[in-house]
């Protein structure tokens, strides 16, 4: 039988470049790569817009009453200045208002230019009024609600049923259970149940025929958004969630979350042998700081060890719940088979207590591997121009050889301790924020590449032992300790085999159709319509604008690949200096301060987020 040391879990498999995308930057391959890129251009797959949407959280309340008090954090009783789409900044629900103008600001704006949707959950008001209990007919019902209206929005394919009878909608929607989508919330019990049973039929036009089965046995399903060519794998993470006091963990082969895992596994290996790729969603992100985590440790380890072996398959991770909007990384060299002991989490955390949570990501960003300069100036280059660097007055030839040669010996060290040029010891979760207005609504499109995807998968690929022996896991300093002090284990269950050694990098790391090339993040200023509607104009309505692109302003990435993300999360980490008119330095960062405001969707300015942090 075959064994597994820590070593082989994480050895860094880039053997080959694909004849349309190139390295960061490696010597050995420049010559091969001159003569055979391709570039990514031809047509694009008929019908595919290369976008799609992710939206959360929507929480409709149907006993929200407009001018009820709001410090309850209900909005249901007494009177006060709860507004008419809804209470902005505070804790009540979504009005059916707010629900109500989301779609059909969808169908005026994106209904037509979209590929398919994923929406990640929690579609039921929180238990959070005494005097008015959820039942589980309120939830179902408000689910019920929910998945109604996208088959309103989209329609259905009448000539194109499965075995049941039921047809699918027009444009992919797939859902996942949120925490507040069942009874009592957090609770969500060993399958099948309920629950499963229930939104099975609820969900009847959202889940593939061939699915239903799977769904029912634990609410997990794939649906393949691009046939042939991607699916997207609905998570049920209350399984993984450590405020799921009904279960407990992903270790204990009797545990639901050790089957989830163990189903996973099998999806992505399944797609990895037809040649697709996986978006992987969920309601609970992953959240894993040194001042919060969200799942159960043997959990995150499973779902760390899992996108990293199947980075050649997994294009990107999508999540809510969490109400901010921001990103996380998960670094392979965290994986250990010594099981942490569960930590636990609060449910609902404040404002104060989610910015030290932001705060400690920046903190935790703080220790990546630092570049050297000019690094990630060319993502797309062969080769680093390091002359443009040097010293403009250089005694002579020799000297700036030996310069360039100690800049390239920085640049190789380097790519060893991200796993090669495309930084495969990462993985990335984004978290988008929420409909419900706990600050401002908001909705997100995120943009993918689809140049020539109809046979982007059939092209021949290049074979780089040089470049798969420079960058190899074996060689990092880290790894090499780690080998030192650990003792060989062996796994309990089974190892998922990292890409072949022939594979290119997936699309989470080096553009190539199917990459996320950038995201709009939407946003509904509802103070502004709500004095709208309160200065009698009952025609008043509300739009979504343009928050932020991640290609504009601040960020300026140029892709939504691993490496984007690494060097946003080290600017987002930089402590720089600047004085003030009295000339008194101040530190301040551009990017952390974009970050910061844009996780509170533009509510708060970030000079009280500061202070908030420094109080």
């Amino acid at each position: 039988m075959r064994s597994f040391v820590l070593l082989s879990l994480f050895a860094g498999v880039i053997g080959a470049v694909p004849l349309d995308q190139q390295p960061l930057g490696d010597a050995h391959t420049e010559e091969v790569l001159d003569a055979t890129q391709l570039p990514l251009t031809g047509a694009s797959a008929p019908g595919l817009h290369g976008r799609f949407l992710h939206i959360t959280d929507f929480h409709p309340d149907r006993y929200y009453r407009y001018r009820s008090a709001s410090d309850d954090g209900s909005c249901h009783h007494g009177k006060g200045d709860a507004g008419y789409f809804g209470a902005e900044g505070l804790d009540c629900d979504s009005p059916l208002a707010l629900v109500d103008e989301t779609f059909r600001w969808i169908e005026q704006n994106l209904k037509d230019d979209i590929d398919f949707v994923i929406w990640t959950g929690d579609s039921a008001r929180h238990d959070n009024d005494e005097r008015i209990p959820r039942t589980e007919k309120e939830i179902l019902e408000s689910n019920n609600l929910m998945a109604e209206k996208w088959v309103d929005l989209f329609g259905v394919r009448k000539n194109d049923v499965g075995m049941s009878g039921v047809p699918a909608v027009n444009v992919p929607v797939v859902p996942t259970f949120g925490n507040n989508d069942i009874a009592p919330h957090n609770i969500f019990m060993d399958g099948p149940n309920k629950w499963t049973r229930r939104y099975a039929e609820l969900w009847r036009h959202f889940i593939p025929e061939d699915q239903r089965h799977s769904f029912v046995e634990g609410g997990w399903f794939t649906s393949e958004v691009i046939p042939g060519k991607l699916s997207v794998i609905s998570l049920n993470t209350m399984y993984f969630f450590d405020s799921n006091s009904a279960v407990d963990g992903c270790a204990d082969k009797s545990e639901p979350g050790y089957e989830h895992m163990e189903w996973l596994r099998v999806q992505l290996e399944l797609l990895r042998s037809r040649n697709m790729k996986a978006i992987l969603m969920g309601h609970v992100a992953p959240a894993h700081s040194s001042q919060k985590t969200s799942w159960d440790e043997t959990c995150w380890q499973k779902y760390t060890l899992w996108v990293n072996r199947f980075r050649d398959v997994i294009v990107g991770t999508a999540y809510g719940h969490m109400n901010v909007d921001h990103f996380m990384l998960q670094d392979s060299h965290d994986i250990d088979f010594d099981f942490l002991t569960h930590k636990t989490t609060s449910e609902r955390v404040g404002i104060q207590s989610k910015t030290d949570y932001l705060s400690s990501l920046r903190t935790d960003w703080a220790d990546l591997p630092s570049p050297p300069p000019g690094v990630f100036d060319d993502y797309d280059s062969s080769t680093v121009d390091t002359q443009k660097k040097g010293k403009k007055n250089k005694k002579n030839k020799d000297e700036k050889e030996k310069k360039d040669k100690k800049k390239e010996k920085k640049r190789q060290k380097f790519f060893k301790k991200i796993e090669g040029p495309w930084a495969e010891r990462y993985s990335v979760s984004l978290v988008s924020p929420s409909v419900v207005p706990n600050y401002f609504p908001t909705l997100r499109v995120i943009e993918y590449n689809i140049t020539g995807l109809e046979n982007a998968f059939e092209r021949d690929f290049i074979d780089s032992a040089a470049l798969a022996d420079s960058n190899t896991e074996e060689d990092s300093p880290e790894l090499l300790k780690k080998k030192k002090n650990k003792k060989k284990k062996k796994p309990d269950f089974k190892v998922p085999d990292a890409p072949s050694r022939t594979s290119p990098p997936g699309p989470a790391y080096s553009n190539q159709p199917l990459t996320w090339l950038s995201y709009t993040q939407y946003f509904a200023n509802i103070t502004h319509s709500n004095a709208q509607y309160a200065s009698g104009d009952k025609d008043a309505h509300l739009d979504y604008e343009v928050e932020y692109n991640t290609r504009d302003d601040v960020y300026q990435m140029k892709d939504l690949t691993v490496r984007s993300f690494l060097q946003l999360a080290v600017r987002i980490a930089e402590q720089g200096e600047a004085t003030n008119e009295v000339g008194i330095a101040k530190k301040v960062n551009k990017a952390w301060g974009a970050f910061l405001t844009r996780a509170f969707t533009g509510f708060f300015d970030v000079d009280d987020l500061n202070d908030q942090l420094e109080s």
